[in-house]
């Protein structure tokens, strides 16, 4: 039975509405009763289990659609950039390495398990192949230490842990990207992780801010968010994934698409032998100056320091802290 609300006087003010029950539920608030239509429930079911009566986001497969790919990148950007916004992130030095050099006892354990291998079968060509990769990764694995050591002095910049205007940034990955989180990680600062969506299992290195360790659907989104903020690319030894880093980041600062920022390489050594810039300026396919892009480091304190002064000549500062 309908509740007789008492007339209102004139100029009384109502109490206001409830946000979200009525009094009487509006006529869409009840599916049409079977008494009406013996069928009406079912079919009222049938639409509420369609495809198309599904929310627009909250249908997957909708969002999957090659129609709906500018949609999906728009949210790929914006969700990494409003938890950055929201964390203060203000500038990164970007790390990138292999993920294959890992740190110096775990590289030194790969090679004795191989040489354990072999001794029991010195003529296996396969385990003497593996023990020679296994060495030169052990030969590589003190910049797992230098890594590390970069992140604790990118972490101690500014005015300590809760100064976030320069972060570490990485892929997000093991190796040479765990050192560089793991050290900011040391000192209590916040680090940052970007993966990528691949076709098989992965984990993000265990020392990224977990509220800062994103998953990217895109490589073009991921790599935007790698360059906003950037004030310096730091490249240790590694493969394909670092060269795909490196040399797009030294294309947009040769085209002058992005301002200039410092790149350095760590290990002369190794990057003199995987790219041979003498060659390509007397080759003719690229000019002079662009050898001056970047420089070779290889130390903690030298790919810091560096990075410092050239900020200072640069005009732009960076908070050098204690």
């Amino acid at each position: 039975m309908t509740k007789t609300l008492p007339p209102q006087e004139p100029g009384q003010v109502p109490a206001p509405a409830h946000p979200r029950f009525r009094r009487e539920p509006l006529p869409w608030q009840h599916p049409k009763p079977t008494h009406e239509d013996p069928e009406a429930l079912a079919r009222v079911e049938e639409i509420l289990r369609s495809p198309g009566y599904l929310q627009a986001d909250e249908d997957v497969e909708f969002l999957g659609l090659d129609e709906t790919r500018g949609v999906r990148l728009q949210i790929d950007y914006l969700k990494a950039e409003l938890l950055l916004e929201k964390h203060g992130i203000e500038h990164t030095v970007v790390v990138f390495g292999s993920t294959r050099i890992p740190e110096p006892n775990a590289a030194e354990a790969k090679v004795a398990a191989l040489r354990a291998q072999l001794d029991l079968d010195p003529e296996d060509t396969e385990l003497q192949s593996r023990l020679r990769v296994a060495e030169r990764i052990r030969a590589k694995s003190h910049y797992y230490d230098v890594a590390r050591e970069l992140g604790e002095l990118v972490g101690k910049s500014g005015g300590g842990p809760g100064d976030c205007r320069l972060v570490v940034m990485t892929g997000g990955g093991p190796g040479m990207m765990e050192a560089a989180n793991r050290g900011a990680h040391d000192v209590g600062n916040k680090t940052i992780g970007l993966n990528i969506t691949l076709p098989h299992e992965q984990y993000p290195n265990p020392y990224v801010t977990p509220d800062l360790c994103f998953r990217f659907h895109y490589f073009a989104l991921r790599k935007l968010h790698f360059l906003l903020r950037t004030r310096a690319l730091v490249a240790f030894p590694g493969g394909y994934g670092t060269l795909d880093e490196l040399f797009e980041t030294l294309t947009l600062v040769q085209t002058r698409k992005i301002a200039p920022v410092p790149i350095v390489l760590v290990g002369e050594a190794f990057w003199r032998k995987a790219i041979d810039v003498d060659f390509l300026v007397e080759e003719g396919v690229i000019d002079e100056e662009d050898r001056e892009l970047f420089w070779y480091a290889e130390t903690a304190e030298d790919i810091w320091n560096g990075i410092l002064s050239w900020h200072e000549v640069n005009g732009t500062p960076l908070p050098a802290g204690s």
